[in-house]
């Protein structure tokens, strides 16, 4: 009799068991080497893709492109999808393109083209991705660098958790960032974009969030609950799943490590990253080494040393393609990074085969690759020209639904992010749409970024960041004080 009572009590209602078993699959970490590159599972109206080469950190590569393009179309199609998840198992999302595999090929004319065809695989993946009809979420728990940015960043819901790592390492492996960085970097506040760009730099945690590279943060071990419950709205809007997001937010640790970015080094960083030439960058930073003490001469000190590491010619060209993809559609921006690709692939340039071989096969990560030209003052305009301007019939052309993209696309990426820092600056000069004609105090800016974003969590500290570094305040008859715009 006790031992039925006990069976009764133990055994799981009809209505756990949906989330039991999602628990269960996000927890199991370990794959087999017969299990595919990409698991696909359907759960109510929640279609998910799981990267399943965790041995590899999840690095793209041709066969999970493959697996994943015919897919998400389906979902795009199909009536019964509602919500698109995208998630990675083991201690990555994704971190990165399998970029060893495809300087293999390059190096070879008769296996050159399937160099050229995986970026062009890649980025047509990617364009795909940002223009879905359906709310996507990626959950970035873990690295999340290169092909991983590409997979995610035009997402509108990207979550960062505890173990996210992001970063953009192109210019190590003597490389540009693509997978339409030249796109979403310029969008970041200030120079940060240029800055991650250039020195490929990682971003960790809760600063992933905090800096507009997610537009959520939640604790790892709160992930599966999350995923039971966007298959429990009966009606997933893009309103409802932003709310499921938020009410999983966990607050900042004593312990956690502050958001490196702000302050009188988020100045400095705006200020060296605001030319528009490595040699000027370098200047300033030089210059900042020198002047400053403390925080801020330090990290000068160091930044231009990373500099001095990167590919001379990788540095130009980033620098050349962000600045020109601020003004540039996703699909205009993907384009220039395919002639970029395949002008290292096909020899413009060596440092992306030096970068590879040596950083990532030879492991010689502390040494500088023998980059050619070596010096940043040697890579002529004309050298950076030609990864610009590449024949017709050299890069090939990407097949995009541009049309279809830019009508389905009517979110944009920071939607349900932190307030940018133009949108504060609206705000406080009365030029945004809901400004009014009366000079704000902090107090009141704050209270409007609250109500516009639903009382998001992280507005509070972030508006009073981008003030402190943006902002004077000046009395206004009433002695109030008003914030005016520097």
């Amino acid at each position: 009799m006790l031992s039925n009572t006990l069976r009764r009590m133990t055994r799981p209602s009809p209505s756990a068991l949906p989330r039991t078993k999602l628990i269960a699959q996000h927890m199991r970490m370990s794959t087999t080497a017969t299990e595919p590159t990409v698991l696909f599972e359907s759960n109510a109206a929640v279609r998910r893709y799981i990267l399943n080469r965790p041995k590899k950190l999840n690095a793209l590569d041709e066969s999970m492109i493959t697996a994943l393009r015919p897919k998400i179309q389906e979902w795009q199609d199909s009536e019964l999808c509602r919500i698109v998840v995208g998630d990675g198992r083991g201690k990555g999302f994704c971190a990165g393109g399998d970029v060893e595999t495809v300087i293999r090929n390059a190096a070879n004319e008769k296996t050159l083209h399937k160099s050229i065809n995986y970026f062009k695989q890649e980025f047509e993946l990617d364009h795909e991705l940002a223009t879905l009809r359906k709310p996507y979420v990626c959950i970035l728990d873990g690295y999340t660098m290169g092909g991983g940015v590409g997979l995610s960043a035009h997402a509108p819901f990207r979550i960062a958790t505890e173990n996210t790592i992001f970063a953009m390492p192109e210019t190590k492996i003597g490389y540009c960032p693509d997978v339409g960085a030249s796109y979403f970097l310029p969008k970041l506040d200030g120079e940060l974009g240029t800055y991650l760009g250039l020195t490929s730099e990682f971003v960790k945690g809760r600063a992933v969030f905090e800096n507009g590279l997610a537009t959520h943060y939640i604790p790892s071990r709160r992930i599966p609950q999350l995923l039971a419950l966007l298959a429990e709205l009966e009606e997933p809007t893009m309103a409802r799943i932003n709310a499921a997001i938020e009410d999983h937010y966990g607050e900042p640790l004593a312990e956690e490590a502050s958001n490196p970015y702000t302050g009188e080094l988020r100045v400095a960083l705006d200020t060296a990253f605001g030319h528009n030439s490595i040699e000027e960058i370098m200047e300033s930073l030089r210059d900042m080494e020198q002047s400053h003490q403390g925080l801020v001469g330090d990290w000068a000190k160091k930044t231009f040393l990373t500099l001095e590491q990167r590919s001379p010619t990788s540095l130009k060209v980033a620098l050349r393609a962000v600045r020109l993809g601020k003004n540039l559609t996703l699909a205009n921006a993907l384009r220039m990074e395919m002639g970029i690709a395949t002008s290292f692939l096909t020899g413009v340039s060596s440092d992306f085969a030096t970068g590879v071989t040596k950083v990532l096969v030879e492991k010689e990560r502390d040494n500088r690759p023998p980059w050619s030209p070596a010096s940043v003052e040697e890579v002529s305009k004309e050298l950076v020209e030609k990864f610009f301007v590449v024949p017709d019939d050299a890069a090939p052309k990407l097949e995009l639904q541009e049309a279809l993209g830019e009508k389905a696309h009517n979110v944009r990426p920071m939607e349900f992010g932190l307030p940018t820092e133009e949108e504060v600056k609206q705000v406080v000069r009365g030029e945004h749409p809901q400004s009014g004609a009366v000079a704000l105090t902090l107090g009141e800016v704050i209270q409007k970024f609250r109500s516009m974003t639903g009382g998001k969590h992280g507005v509070e500290a972030k508006i009073r960041d981008i003030v402190a570094r943006r902002c004077e305040e000046v009395a206004d008859p009433d002695n109030h004080h008003c914030l005016q715009w520097k």
